[in-house]
């Protein structure tokens, strides 16, 4: 029995940069961290040769070719045995349309497991790689990178996408003091809204393609990334609040899609109670909202979001990892 732990993401600037149609143009950055939230994939021999997976359902195969989950399809056709294998999966939040980069963090721990159930290490770049070849080349999502390099990578990163379709992982460097700051300050709230991130990421790719204004917006996204960057490695926050507070008024600028009206209400709210800035996690309409602001403003913000549920998230150093190993 093997079982793999990955974790989740949360992504501050620069997202939607990462998708091909932009960064195979002008290059894209974003800065992401893993969260202590996780999926967990077990994988056992059956006693038969056939497939069993259990994730939202359970299925039942004879052969690779007739699972219908199409992740779990094209990752044991790249690293899977063919058969007499039980895959199980479990998540600590809701595992879809909540932008915490859910579909590639089970994709890399899927892959991470069947690789130690075949005896075989994988390295964080190899899982990234063939994660986003299954996703994006087999499987056709319309989405970018940032998810699965967090997930492979963990830690506090900044991450490029180059136009060769190169991925670059950079840890963010400063003092342990500032990152645990950094962590007191965020907030996390959970806004019962769920989305397929395939439809509002497809709208904002032909947006981002066909437009100048649109690509020039996504080019000061990235440029605030790579300003977030040198703020932090300089141990200033002050500056935290306003760089995600522009990148949002950026980001829901490029399609009608990516907010809505209580979106924009519950972030009205936040800012009127004392948060320097904010954003939907994820490609947008729906899922969790972040905000940064002093700590001595939390308790106002949560009255003004007593409707939504507050979630206490910290950041995670490790990437994917084997956590158990039963021969």
């Amino acid at each position: 029995m093997i079982i793999s732990r990955t974790p989740l993401r949360m992504s501050f600037v620069g997202g939607g940069s990462d998708l091909p149609v932009f960064y195979r143009r002008f290059g894209g950055a974003v800065v992401s961290t893993a969260i202590d939230r996780y999926v967990y994939i077990q994988v056992n021999p059956k006693f038969d040769d056939r497939i069993r997976v259990s994730y939202s359902r359970t299925e039942e195969a004879g052969s690779i070719e007739r699972i219908k989950h199409p992740l779990v399809r094209e990752a044991m056709k790249l690293a899977g045995p063919k058969g007499g294998i039980e895959i199980t999966s479990v998540a600590d939040i809701p595992a879809k349309g909540t932008g915490l980069g859910s579909s590639s963090t089970f994709t890399i721990g899927l892959l991470h497991a069947l690789h130690a159930f075949q005896g075989r290490h994988a390295s964080a770049e190899t899982l990234a790689r063939e994660c986003c070849e299954i996703e994006i080349g087999r499987c056709g999502e319309p989405i970018g990178k940032q998810d699965q390099y967090a997930a492979a990578y963990g830690g506090f990163n900044f991450i490029r996408f180059n136009p060769d379709d190169s991925v670059s992982v950079d840890p963010i460097i400063c003092r342990r003091t500032t990152i645990a700051e950094l962590q007191d300050r965020i907030l996390v709230f959970y806004t019962g809204l769920t989305r397929s991130a395939s439809s509002v990421l497809k709208n904002q790719q032909t947006a981002v393609d066909s437009q100048k204004k649109k690509q020039n917006t996504m080019r000061r996204m990235v440029d605030l990334a790579v300003s977030l960057k040198s703020e932090l490695e300089r141990n200033n926050l002050d500056a935290f609040g306003e760089i995600i507070h522009e990148n949002w008024e950026l980001k829901r600028s490029l399609t009608a899609q990516i907010s809505n009206d209580r979106i924009d209400a519950w972030y009205a709210a936040a800012r009127k109670a004392g948060a320097t800035g904010g954003k939907l996690l994820g490609a947008g309409s729906g899922g969790f909202m972040m905000f940064y602001a002093p700590k001595d403003r939390h308790e106002a913000i949560t009255r003004a979001l007593k409707d939504l549920r507050k979630v206490d998230f910290r950041f995670e150093s490790a990437g994917s990892r084997i956590i158990f190993v039963h021969q």
